[in-house]
């Protein structure tokens, strides 16, 4: 079994894996003075016990490490995974300094498509000999030699926007769940390199961009993954693409959304207690991770 959970926040991301191995994976944060000690906290005590911590940066927009400095204080991130780059900022805040300088130093693991990593996605033993299982996370995406990749490089380098150097990221549970996260890849890149990646059928997709039209994924790529769900993030309601068609989660009216990955199943609740959808199963379980509204039969 595993935990994911996606924080309601806001304009910006904040999720962590609870994994069934000894692993725990957070990816991105956006922390504000209100929900800053709540959400650490909560880290802290879920990724307790457990012998890998990685923290995996999709990119550095403020809206993605909003909190990291306070967040690296508080845990002491020793695996920090990113794609390689040198984005530059004309206004530098803490936050991306402190990206900046676990993106240069000796604690950084570089992301490409199909990079491999104890215990990222291999199961081995660590330096006492304990065996660690794997945390079940791919990199599909970026292909460093695809000339579109290399100019978001360049377009980060200069001071510009960082969204299209962001990764797209399995991660799967055997016998269980498949999900992505795409980061804030916009449509027009991924229009772009559509042909240059093969997409696995995927049971819950995060929505890039935080659900903006901007970064409304490509027919072809949902006809290959065939989403069950697609979850909606906090995007202003003008700017969202609501995926007709699709079943939905959406952020802004859920609130906090907790996935309980089972072999077979994902049991979803969310933190609104007025919030519910008509396309998950019921199977009467308790409000353990907040209001249950339905499962997910796999």
């Amino acid at each position: 079994m595993s935990i994911v959970k996606s924080f309601s926040v806001g304009n910006g991301d904040t999720f962590y894996i609870k994994h069934g191995t000894s692993n725990f994976s957070i990816i991105d944060c956006c922390l504000s003075d209100d929900n800053k000690k709540k959400i650490v906290d909560e880290i802290k005590r879920e990724k307790s016990g457990k012998d890998i911590t990685r923290f995996i940066s999709t990119h550095p927009d403020q809206d993605h490490i909003q909190g990291l400095q306070y967040l690296d204080n508080e845990i002491d991130i020793l695996n920090f995974y990113t794609v390689k780059n040198n984005t530059t900022k004309e206004d530098e805040t803490d936050d991306f300094i402190r990206y900046c300088e676990l993106r240069d130093s000796d604690k950084v693991f570089y992301l490409e498509k199909g990079c491999s990593r104890k215990w990222m996605n291999q199961a081995g033993n660590d330096d006492n000999g304990k065996f660690i299982g794997s945390s079940g996370i791919n990199i599909l995406w970026p292909k460093t030699s695809n000339q579109h990749y290399k100019d978001a490089l360049k377009t980060a380098a200069n001071g510009g926007s960082p969204n299209n150097i962001s990764p797209i990221i399995k991660y799967s549970l055997k016998g269980g769940v498949t999900m992505i996260w795409m980061g804030d890849l916009e449509t027009d890149f991924m229009e772009n390199i559509k042909n240059e990646i093969t997409l696995p059928t995927t049971d819950i997709l995060f929505a890039p961009h935080h659900g903006r039209d901007s970064g409304r994924v490509p027919k072809d790529w949902l006809d290959e993954m065939e989403p069950k769900i697609i979850i909606i993030g906090e995007a202003p309601s003008g700017d969202i693409n609501y995926y007709q068609g699709y079943d939905t989660v959406t952020q802004n009216s859920a609130g906090d959304i907790t996935f309980e990955c089972t072999e077979g199943k994902v049991h979803i609740y969310v933190s609104s207690e007025t919030y519910s959808v008509d396309f998950l199963y019921d199977e009467k379980k308790a409000d353990t991770y907040g209001n249950y509204i339905g499962t997910l039969n796999l």
